[in-house]
């Protein structure tokens, strides 16, 4: 079953910014002496719920009338879409999370993976503000149109830790088929990128690891805040690896040269936690981009870089034939 969901996160606005904009709107129009006959009661409904949420539910005609523009015209807003599917290679159901940049997005649109970090899920896979970023940008043609893709990982750095139950196959296998299925990322159904946050920026490096093992390497990688966690003690208190090798031969720090044929964007605050390791990344791998700022682990500061990831992420996406 798909349902349509709209941005959350932190983006709905309180009802006294609704009553507000009401009294605002109502002023305005009174100044401007606008009158629409038969219509003036809904305009100024209307009208004050778009200065509230920022998004106006008129026509564009009708817009104009007031005099009024919409840097996001309806016809052009974001959809965040949800499915439930099976997966074989976790052995269980899982969310399927498409963040669009259109309600009626091209067929074969690119996508890139969006994988969540510790204790979240697909339908936190991304920063706040992302599907109104990604809107926009694509809306006024700064970036190309693409999307994200995510899906329910569980909290084992991407990786098989228990027998029957490994999302590195779920994201290699599996996914491009239900995004082929579904008219997304072209004929062969391959996300072009993998963005990850936390510990999904650990999944997104593993990953994209595996594509050029595959000779199919993705054409960009994009990481916020990743868990690079430097020692063996530190990581062997998430009870994720049966051992110490069992995580040097994932941990991305100690695989940097399998990687650098692909494009690649770091972010991180650096009163994260993860800093340190994000630093040796940086130092090693030399990304295209690499970005540090004052900030702690989590989504305020990681809001703060998604124009920067999506100006990042839309540099790579493949052009139409």
């Amino acid at each position: 079953m798909e349902t349509e969901l709209t941005e959350h996160n932190g983006d709905a606005e309180p009802a006294g910014a609704v009553v507000e904009a009401v009294q605002g709107a109502r002023r305005w129009i009174g100044r401007r002496s606008v009158l629409i006959a038969g219509a003036s009661g809904l305009a100024v409904t209307g009208l004050a719920v778009g200065t509230a949420t920022g998004k106006l539910p008129f026509s564009q005609a009708l817009q104009r009338t007031l005099g009024v523009t919409s840097s996001n015209p309806t016809t052009q807003l974001g959809s965040t879409r949800v499915e439930r599917v099976y997966s074989a290679a976790r052995g269980r159901m899982v969310d399927l999370v498409f963040i669009l940049p259109s309600k009626t997005p091209p067929k074969g649109l690119p996508m890139s993976l969006a994988l969540h970090g510790l204790h979240g899920n697909a339908r936190s896979a991304v920063p706040t503000g992302t599907l109104k970023q990604l809107a926009s940008d694509v809306a006024r043609k700064a970036v190309p149109a693409f999307g994200f893709v995510a899906v329910d990982g569980g909290d084992n750095y991407w990786h098989e830790v228990h027998p029957g139950d490994d999302p590195m196959a779920m994201l290699l296998e599996e996914v491009p088929q239900w995004l082929r299925a579904r008219g997304f990322a072209g004929p062969t159904g391959q996300p072009f990128a993998c963005t990850g946050m936390s510990m999904g920026g650990f999944g997104a490096l593993v990953y994209t690891r595996r594509r050029v093992e595959r000779r199919q390497p993705p054409a960009a990688v994009a990481t916020l805040a990743p868990a690079l966690i430097t020692s063996w003690p530190e990581m062997a208190k998430r009870h994720i690896f049966t051992g110490i090798q069992d995580w040097t031969a994932l941990d991305p720090l100690r695989h940097i040269d399998e990687t650098k044929s692909v494009a690649n964007g770091i972010w991180c605050g650096t009163e994260d936690s993860f800093i340190t390791g994000v630093r040796r990344y940086i130092e090693a791998a030399h990304p295209a981009v690499a970005h540090t700022a004052h900030g702690k682990h989590g989504d305020p500061f990681n809001r703060t870089v998604v124009p920067s990831l999506i100006s990042f992420l839309g540099k790579h996406v493949p052009r139409a034939d």
